[in-house]
């Protein structure tokens, strides 16, 4: 795969030949919805840079409930920290939709970060946005309401997928956001209600984004700012 073809944001900012050498040492992974990369616990073995579709990383707690805590799509790459140390994942990663990525071994891709300064700064600067929209989501799960959430939520798909069409069931959507499928059902309908969304058997269309913009919390733009759009060096 020659890096002409790469729509991962963080790669695309490198280098050519700091992108060409992730690229060599990479294989391509295509992956399907529900796909499972990882465990809670499991060691990092390799590390994925997303193309197109999108991972999430799921907490499972111990009464079966799951919420999202985070989702990396082609802007970014998974278990950042672990190019630094070897490390274990936190949370099961999951696909959320299905998707193509680039897989790395991780040890490799710390060489890599090692010999390649570029590439070791542009994943440091990921990983602290991602921080932050973690620190974000803490206050917005504990603060918000659920037609808030679930409206940034759409916001954050959208911003990472192609086209304005959603397939996801309430079961999923229930499970991701940590909440009951009435309670994401009432705020699909409001959304619908509103003229943002169109909601039916699984299936979301975004129909006007400002509107959904509108209904979202103020995380939405926080955490956008945070995990997709990386800084310049100062």
């Amino acid at each position: 795969m020659p890096p002409a073809t790469l729509h991962n944001l963080l790669l695309d900012r490198l280098p050519p030949d700091d992108r060409a050498a992730v690229v060599a040492a990479s294989t391509p992974f295509p992956f399907e919805l529900g796909h499972v990369f990882a465990e809670a616990g499991d060691p990092v073995g390799h590390v994925y840079f997303v193309l197109r579709g999108i991972i999430s990383a799921v907490a499972d707690m111990q009464d079966g409930r799951t919420v999202e805590t985070f989702m990396v799509g082609r802007e970014g790459v998974t278990t950042p920290g672990a190019v630094h140390v070897p490390a274990r994942t936190w949370s099961r990663l999951v696909g959320q939709s299905a998707g193509d990525a680039l897989r790395i071994e991780a040890p490799r891709l710390r060489v890599l970060c090692e010999e390649r300064r570029e590439l070791r700064r542009l994943i440091a600067l990921y990983a602290a946005g991602l921080q932050g929209e973690l620190e974000q989501s803490g206050a917005c799960n504990a603060l918000h309401k659920a037609e808030q959430r679930f409206a940034k939520w759409l916001l954050r798909c959208h911003d990472r997928l192609d086209g304005d069409t959603l397939h996801l069931t309430q079961e999923y959507l229930a499970s991701l956001l940590g909440s009951q499928r009435t309670t994401v059902n009432e705020a699909a309908q409001a959304l619908q209600k509103a003229g943002a969304i169109s909601y039916s058997r699984g299936r979301v269309t975004i129909l006007d984004r400002a509107a959904l913009e509108r209904a979202a919390c103020e995380c939405y733009p926080n955490g956008r700012r945070s995990s997709l759009e990386i800084p310049s060096p100062e």
